[in-house]
């Protein structure tokens, strides 16, 4: 436990991971503001000293954590007219399968409240749909090169794609053997004629 006083360097990390912690071993029913800071070894009014309230906490938690998955979809906008489409996708959708991500997936059910929290963090918000925007960038930079056809429907492929990934990972779970494989089945569907 902290001395009263003492700052703690990194504390909005140490008590996210705390919570994530918490959130994998036990769902988000274990989410009190206490458990948090005890796992994360710190002082109990810490969490609300830096967030104001639990929700803002884990809308801030859900904004950081997915921010993180979603860091490498923007690098997928530069792989236009580099290996395959599918490759490439399937390369972006992979951060979308972690289980932790599921999990978060399962804390903005539990608490519907921190959804209206996540565009109020001012820099930090987070858009919705950001996966499913940069796909379809990306999937228009590659119909702009010709390795997708003029017709295709490229905001539908996304969300489609998206949509697949949520679906094979709430009904499947993240370890499923057969996950990667059928998101790529998917994905060879919609993208190769």
């Amino acid at each position: 436990m902290s001395p009263r006083g003492v700052t703690i360097p990194e504390v909005r990390q140490q008590l996210f991971d705390a919570a994530e912690q918490i959130l994998l071993r036990g769902g988000p029913s274990g989410l009190t503001s206490r458990a948090i800071t005890l796992e994360a070894g710190v002082a109990a009014g810490l969490l609300h000293n830096h967030f104001g309230d639990l929700d803002s906490f884990l809308a801030a938690l859900f904004i950081d954590r997915a921010r993180a998955a979603n860091g490498r979809l923007r690098e997928l906008a530069a792989h236009a007219g580099s290996g395959t489409v599918v490759d490439n996708v399937m390369a972006t959708i992979e951060p979308l399968l972690a289980g932790n991500l599921l999990a978060l997936g399962g804390l903005a059910l539990a608490r519907p409240s921190i959804v209206s929290k996540l565009g109020t963090h001012g820099e930090g918000a987070l858009e919705l749909d950001a996966n499913e925007c940069v796909i379809a960038d990306y999937l228009e930079a590659e119909q702009r090169l010709g390795r997708i056809p003029d017709g295709a429907d490229t905001a539908s492929i996304a969300l489609a794609l998206v949509g697949a990934a949520h679906q094979l990972l709430l009904t499947r779970g993240p370890d499923a053997p057969d996950l990667r494989e059928r998101i790529r089945r998917v994905a060879d569907a919609l993208l190769t004629r």
